[in-house]
């Protein structure tokens, strides 16, 4: 079986990309696959790119496990899910999301995580659909959105399931930008090389001021 997911390391720069296939859904294996590039990242790497394939960054948990008939695997999948957006959003190296198209629920929370998230144009939504289907927001979306969004779009973001162009979703916050397709990889790149310009440890520093309380009360819920 392929990998859902690949690693390179340019200049310095980790690129992770998701590619399933199909809709780079979370599931397990992608999951794993993207925690065990992260981890020769932070060996080896000083800032982290992560993009998906071709028309889709992701498109949220997978449902064939969520809808399966093992519930305990859809709670592992949850939970891991969870932990590994975390992860992302504490993440000690500079994080740019490279949003290669669509991204739905768990993928529209995954930007939240990044330090800069770049969109692409052209017919693609973003946002989270959970009201949509019949389920809630989890507590780490809940403070994701709280923490990142536009205060003028977090209604309609959450609770009434907007799915946003990209160009709206630059405003509503999930995006900081929105660039032409053929430009998406090198403007990541080249935001991510900013960043080697600062100082690592004091980075990862303020990051962790700023976020550290959040993703331990997020992180305290699951073991409670």
């Amino acid at each position: 079986m392929p990998d859902v997911a690949t690693y390179e390391l340019i200049d310095q720069i980790a690129i992770v990309t998701m590619d399933d296939g199909k809709a780079n859904a979370f599931s397990p294996d992608m999951i794993a696959t993207v925690n065990g590039l992260l981890d020769r990242a932070e060996k080896e790497a000083k800032a982290v790119v992560l993009t998906g394939r071709d028309g889709i960054y992701s498109g949220g948990f997978d449902l064939r496990v969520i809808r399966g008939d093992d519930p305990q695997a859809a709670v592992d999948m949850r939970l891991g899910g969870t932990r590994l957006m975390m992860r992302l959003y504490g993440l000690p190296l500079p994080l740019v999301i490279a949003a290669s198209g669509h991204a739905i629920a768990l993928g529209a929370f995954c930007l939240l995580t990044g330090d800069y998230r770049i969109g692409t144009a052209g017919d693609f939504r973003v946002g989270l659909n959970e009201t949509s289907i019949g389920m809630s927001l989890p507590p780490f979306g809940l403070m994701l959105a709280r923490e990142r969004l536009s205060k003028r779009y977090l209604t309609r973001a959450t609770m009434a399931a907007t799915m946003f162009s990209s160009e709206e979703a630059k405003d509503a916050g999930f995006l900081d930008e929105v660039v032409p397709k053929e430009d998406l990889v090198q403007r990541a790149l080249d935001v991510a090389s900013s960043y080697l310009a600062l100082d690592g440890p004091a980075y990862a520093s303020v990051k962790q001021g700023l976020r550290s309380e959040s993703i331990a009360a997020v992180l305290d819920g699951l073991d409670d």
